[in-house]
Formats: structure tokens, C-alpha cells, sequence
């Protein structure tokens, strides 16, 4: 399992494991649980290059969003 401390927004950490480029078990701990373990359940199994399109730049307040945290973790796993 791979941890990320995001900035900016309100959950705390965020924990996700890649399997053959896919995403799975995406946690978000915080933030808004129904909204966020929501985002987990659609985005399990999707290639990981897909969920960095569809979330970066996704933005809520203070310039970032739970999303495009999740994108800034994917990318900085894949480097």
C-alpha cells in the first residue's frame, strides 16, 4: 500500500495500491467519506494514466481538490 500526505484540502492522507498499472484500494483518510469512498468504488481497476486525466486539475478550494490530490499521488508514484 502506498501512502500520500495531500495538500490543501481536507483529508488527510491518502492510500492506494497499483496493480499492473491499474488503481486499487484507494482510502481517503478525512475529508467527505460518502463523496470520497464513492470516487474509490469508481475508480477501482481503471488504468492509472486515465484517473490522472480525469482528476487533475479538478479543483474544490484553495487551488486543489481531494482528486486532484489523488492525481498528484498517482503521478508521483509512477515517477
Amino acid at each position: 500500500m502506498t501512502s500520500y500526505t495531500p495538500q490543501g484540502v481536507c483529508s488527510k492522507e491518502i492510500q492506494f495500491d497499483i496493480e499492473n498499472d491499474t488503481v486499487k484500494n484507494v482510502k481517503f483518510i478525512g475529508g467527505c467519506p460518502g463523496n470520497l469512498q464513492a470516487i474509490s468504488i469508481l475508480i477501482e481497476g481503471m488504468p492509472i494514466d486515465e484517473v490522472i486525466q480525469k482528476f487533475k486539475g479538478n479543483l474544490c478550494r484553495n487551488g486543489t481538490s481531494c482528486t486532484d490530490q489523488l492525481a498528484k499521488a498517482l503521478e508521483t508514484y509512477k515517477k
